[in-house]
C-alpha cells in the first residue's frame, strides 16, 4: 500500500502517493507539466528546469521532477503545502527557461526532420516569449559520428541528456556521454565510434529536439505526409509494437508503440531501420525455371504447374514454413498438405527439437514483463542480447533495480549486465545441477527462479536431449511451482509459436527438418523458407512462396510471389504465446498476393477447396481447430487441472561435448528482408569491423 500524502495542487487538496514526483502528482491532478529532461523510463536529471512549478512560501520555483511528494512537508499550520502551475511565478519561470534554451538554438525548423514532431518546437509555442533578447553570437557545436543509422546536428542540442541515461542505463553501453561543462558542454561518442547498441536507434525517439535523427529516413517525408498504421514487429519473437509510416504506397518509418508488457516503447535497430529493405529484391510476379533460368509466369500457368507437382506420392512431399510467415498462411497451407494426406510438414527451420504436446514446454511462461518478478535466472545456449534485445534490456532493468543473479552456459558475451560463467557445454548443465555453491546455491534458494533456453541449445542434433536436462533443472530447482513458472523457451523466430500451437510439425511417419533436407522428396513446397541449406533440395522440385528473392527463390522451380508483413493483415504468436494482429501499411508489390489467399487459388486448382473464401472466415477456422488463437493480445491459459512436468520435455540419452554456440553470427542479417536492406548491410560491416578490430587489440 502507498503511503498517501495531502497536498493542494492549484487550489484543490489531493491524496497522492509519497513516492510520486511532483510531476506525476501535478499531472495526475491534470496540470500539464512541459519537460525536456523527463523520461518515465530513465533516472531523474533535472536539468533542463522547463518543469518548475511553484511552491508557496519557497524562495524560487521547484523543479517539478527531482522532488517527490513526500518531500514537501506541509505549511506551518499543518495545511498541506500549496503547489501553483499557472501562477504568474510559473509562467515568467518557464519563459525565461525557454529563452536561455532558445538563445544558442539555430532557426532550422523549416529543413529540420523533427520538425512538426518537436517538442522544443511545440513548447517553444505554448510557453516561449514572442521575443528574443539575445544579440551575441550563437555558439556552434561540431557534429558528431553516431554510425549509419543516427545523423547529428549537434547545435540543435540542449543538453537534456534523454541520449546519454538511454544508452547507459537500459542499452547498457557506455558510448554517449556530456563532456566539458558550461558554455564547452556538449553530447559526445568521445572516441568518433559507431553506436555498437542494438537498441541506439532509441536515442532519436527520445531527442526532444533535432539534434538526433535518424539518417535513413532523413528528408524522405514531413509528418503530416504520412499514413500511420499499427502493426507488430516480425524481426524476432518479441512481437514488439510498431506503427509503421508510409507514403504514396512506400513505407518510409517504422516507430514503437507503447506496450508495457512487451516492448515499453522500445524497439530494435532492425525493427526500426529494416524498412528500406521491403522494396528492394522483391518477388513481384510468378516465374517458373525453364531450361534451368527463371522465367516469368502467369499466375494460371504457375498454380497450374505446382497443383500438378503437388498431385504424386504424399510421401514424397514435404512442406517447411519460414521464420516471418502469418499464422493464416500457415493454416491454410497446412490444411492443404493434410488434405493431400502429406505427414513431413516443418515450422522449425532452425531445426529446434521441440515438440511438446503441452504449450508451456515451448513458450516462455513467465512472460516478457514477468522477468520483473526473477530474482535469478539461468539462461543455457542463448545469447539474448542478438536474439530477442527487448528481453535483454528487460533482464537488465530487473538486474539494476532489484538483487538479480544471473548465470550463463553457453558461449559467453557481453549482454550488458553481469553474469556468473557456468561453462560452455552440455556437461556443465548435468554440473550445475549437482553443485551447491556459487550461482547453483543462489539459484536453489531463490524464490522466483528462471531458465531461459534458446535456440543454440535446442537446435543441435542433441537438442532432445538437453531440453530434457533443463527440464530436471526446472524441477531440481523449484523452478515450476502452482503460482510461479519459470521455465521459458526463448524463440527467436515470429512464427514458430504459432506453428507448433497449430501442429505444423512431422505427423505420424511424416520427416522433420533433417529428414526433408536428406533427400529423397520429388516435391517441397517452401513457404517463407530461407534459413538453411537450400542446396540440399537441388534434387527435389521445389515450390517458393514468399516475398524476397533470398535463398528459397533460388534454388526454386516454381515463384510463388507472396505479401511482405507490411503489406498484409495477419495474426502473429510471440514467443510467450501471446496473439497479436498485425495490419497492412501498403498493397503487395505488382502482381503479388497475401500468401493465404495463393494457397487457397492453389487448392482451387487441385479441386480441393479449402473451406474459407476470405481472410475472416479462415480465422474463424483456425480459432475453432485451435482455441490458443481466440483471444488477441491474449496469453491462452493452461488447460485445468492439467499438471506441467517439465523434466519430461524432450528425450533421455547422451548429450554431446559440442560447446553451444550462438545461432545468431549477425544480427542485422537474419531473414530475407534484413539482407535485401542497404541499411542493415552498412550496420552488419559496422558490426563487423569492430569484432575484428577487437580481436586485433
Amino acid at each position: 500500500m502507498s503511503d498517501l500524502r495531502k497536498i493542494n495542487i492549484d487550489g484543490t487538496e489531493y491524496e497522492m502517493p509519497g513516492e510520486y514526483t511532483l510531476m506525476q502528482a501535478c499531472e495526475e491532478a491534470g496540470a500539464e507539466i512541459p519537460r525536456f529532461c523527463y523520461h518515465e523510463r530513465l533516472s531523474v536529471a533535472g536539468n533542463c528546469r522547463m518543469c518548475l512549478v511553484e511552491w508557496v512560501g519557497a524562495p524560487k520555483p521547484q523543479a517539478s521532477c527531482a522532488l517527490q511528494v513526500k518531500d514537501m512537508r506541509p505549511n506551518r499550520d499543518g495545511t498541506p503545502a500549496n503547489i501553483r502551475t499557472n501562477s504568474e511565478t510559473v509562467k515568467k519561470a518557464r519563459e525565461g527557461v525557454m529563452e536561455f534554451l532558445l538563445i544558442n538554438h539555430p532557426l532550422d525548423c523549416p529543413i529540420c526532420d523533427q520538425g512538426g514532431e518537436c517538442d522544443l518546437q511545440d513548447q517553444a509555442m505554448a510557453y516561449g516569449r514572442d521575443s528574443s533578447r539575445f544579440e551575441e553570437n550563437k555558439r556552434a557545436v561540431d557534429d558528431k559520428f553516431m554510425g549509419p543509422l543516427v545523423n547529428t546536428v549537434m547545435t540543435r542540442c540542449i543538453q537534456c541528456t534523454r541520449c546519454v541515461r538511454f544508452i547507459t542505463e537500459v542499452a547498457g553501453v557506455q558510448e554517449i556521454g556530456l563532456a566539458s561543462r558550461g558554455e564547452d558542454a556538449e553530447i559526445t561518442t568521445y572516441l568518433e565510434k559507431s553506436l555498437t547498441s542494438e537498441m541506439s536507434g532509441n536515442v532519436i525517439d527520445l531527442c526532444p529536439v533535432g539534434a538526433l535523427t535518424s539518417k535513413p529516413y532523413a528528408f524522405n517525408a514531413r509528418p503530416w505526409e504520412l499514413e500511420g498504421v499499427e502493426s507488430v514487429d516480425v524481426m524476432d519473437a518479441i512481437g514488439a509494437n510498431i506503427r509503421i509510416d508510409s507514403r504514396t504506397g512506400r513505407v518510409l518509418r517504422i516507430l514503437p508503440v507503447m506496450n508495457d508488457d512487451i516492448n515499453e516503447e522500445w524497439i530494435s535497430d532492425k525493427t526500426r531501420f529494416v524498412w528500406d529493405g521491403l522494396s528492394r529484391q522483391r518477388l513481384d510476379k510468378p516465374f517458373i525455371r525453364k531450361n534451368g533460368k527463371l522465367a516469368p509466369a502467369g499466375w494460371d500457368e504457375a498454380l497450374a504447374l505446382a497443383a500438378e507437382k503437388l498431385s504424386g506420392d504424399p510421401e514424397k512431399i514435404a512442406a517447411i514454413a519460414g521464420d516471418l510467415c502469418d499464422a493464416e498462411s500457415m493454416k491454410a497451407l497446412k490444411d492443404l498438405m493434410d488434405g493431400l494426406g502429406v505427414k513431413s510438414l516443418e515450422c522449425r527451420q532452425d531445426g529446434s527439437k521441440i515438440n511438446a504436446e503441452d504449450r508451456r514446454g515451448y513458450i516462455f511462461n513467465t512472460t516478457i514483463a514477468g522477468l520483473e518478478q526473477a530474482d535469478a535466472i539461468l539462461i543455457v545456449g542463448s545469447n539474448p542480447r542478438l536474439e530477442a534485445p527487448l528481453i535483454n534490456t528487460r533482464i537488465r532493468k530487473t538486474w539494476i533495480e532489484g538483487n538479480l543473479e544471473i548465470g550463463l552456459i553457453g558461449e559467453a558475451a557481453d549482454l550488458t549486465y553481469d553474469y556468473a560463467h557456468l561453462g560452455t557445454t552440455p556437461a556443465d548443465i548435468t554440473a550445475f545441477m549437482g553443485s551447491n555453491k556459487g550461482f547453483a546455491r543462489t539459484f536453489k534458494s531463490a524464490k522466483n527462479p528462471v531458465v531461459i533456453i534458446g535456440s543454440g541449445a535446442l537446435s543441435r542434433k542433441d537438442g532432445d536431449q538437453v531440453l530434457r536436462a533443463c527440464g530436471e533443472i526446472a524441477k531440481e530447482f523449484g523452478v515450476v511451482r502452482e503460482d510461479w513458472n519459470g521455465f521459458n523457451v526463448l524463440h527467436n523466430a515470429a512464427s514458430r509459436v504459432g506453428g507448433l500451437d497449430m501442429g505444423f510439425v512431422p505427423g505420424e511417419g511424416g520427416s522433420d527438418l533433417d529428414g526433408i533436407l536428406s533427400g529423397g522428396f520429388e516435391t517441397v513446397y517452401l513457404l517463407g523458407a530461407d534459413e538453411f541449406d537450400t542446396s540440399k533440395l537441388k534434387d527435389s522440385f521445389v515450390i517458393y512462396q514468399g516475398s524476397h528473392g533470398d535463398a528459397g527463390a533460388h534454388i526454386a522451380d516454381i515463384v510463388l510471389p507472396g505479401a511482405a508483413y507490411t503489406e498484409k493483415d495477419g495474426l502473429y504468436t510471440n514467443t510467450e504465446g501471446r496473439v497479436q494482429m498485425g495490419f497492412a501499411a501498403v498493397s503487395p508489390k505488382g502482381d503479388a498476393k497475401p500468401d493465404w489467399a495463393i494457397i487457397r487459388a492453389l487448392s482451387g486448382h487441385m479441386n480441393r477447396e479449402l473451406p474459407y473464401d476470405t481472410a475472416d472466415q479462415l480465422r474463424e477456422k483456425l480459432m475453432e481447430d485451435h482455441p490458443e488463437f481466440a483471444g488477441l493480445n491474449y496469453i491462452a491459459p493452461p488447460a485445468e487441472g492439467k499438471v506441467f512436468a517439465p523434466e519430461t520435455l524432450g528425450a533421455s540419452g547422451k548429450m554431446s561435448a559440442t560447446a553451444f554456440t550462438s545461432p545468431i553470427d549477425d544480427f542485422y542479417m537474419t531473414n530475407p528482408i534484413a539482407r535485401a536492406s542497404k541499411v542493415m548491410a552498412e550496420c552488419s560491416e559496422v558490426a563487423r569491423d569492430a569484432q575484428v578490430k577487437e580481436a586485433a587489440e
